[in-house]
């Protein structure tokens, strides 16, 4: 999981931010994206690809995290910014925002499967939070970060679910979307969403 990181401290570049996103396919909320700078001598064999983590480990590895972070980075796309510039212009308007919210300016980008208009040297990696911690922890601060903004977004509005399903299509989502129809925070150019707004 060091094996990029390794090859470009080998190269005298000390602060590497590694950057995912989270929220890509929900009907609901913002994508949320996170760019981690971590130290040099930091390792940490539990951080992992966030998917592959119970929610118990994410909340205890996002703690470990911050805790040892050089610098953590935050950025959001809304649904509106989602529905005007598309999901994919979206998640790279946010992660420039994240990279633009380090403290620490950094040396070198890892991402994951994106390429930014930046002018930060970057690589993007395929599949980039399985196989680099530096994206690995990012996709994790970014999913805890985005559950815990569902499970706020469930106390306003238990009858989606949102505590469970994250925004994500579920039967009881969708079965809540046509019987109540949908709220500011739903993502309008996402089916089944516009096409219940279309019925109407």
């Amino acid at each position: 999981m060091k094996e990029f990181e390794t090859e470009l401290y080998n190269k005298g570049i000390n602060f590497i931010a590694g950057i995912d996103e989270v929220g890509r396919g929900p009907l609901v909320g913002p994508v949320v994206t996170a760019a981690v700078i971590l130290p040099k001598d930091f390792y940490d064999v539990r951080i992992n690809d966030s998917k592959k983590l119970t929610e118990k480990k994410r909340e205890l590895l996002y703690d470990v995290i911050m805790e040892n972070a050089i610098s953590v980075g935050i950025g959001m796309s809304s649904s509106s910014v989602i529905d005007e510039i598309n999901i994919l212009n979206a998640t790279k308007k946010a992660m420039i925002e994240a990279i633009n919210n380090l403290s620490v300016k950094p040396e070198h980008l890892l991402i994951d499967a994106v390429k930014l208009d930046i002018d930060i040297p970057q690589t993007s990696i395929i599949k980039g939070d399985a196989k680099s911690e530096s994206i690995a922890a990012a996709s994790i601060i970014a999913k805890v970060t985005r559950d815990r903004m569902m499970v706020e977004l469930d106390e306003k509005y238990p009858m989606y679910d949102f505590k469970h399903n994250k925004g994500y299509g579920t039967i009881k989502h969708i079965e809540a979307l046509y019987k109540y129809g949908p709220m500011s925070e739903h993502r309008k150019s996402f089916a089944p969403v516009s096409d219940i707004i279309n019925k109407n």
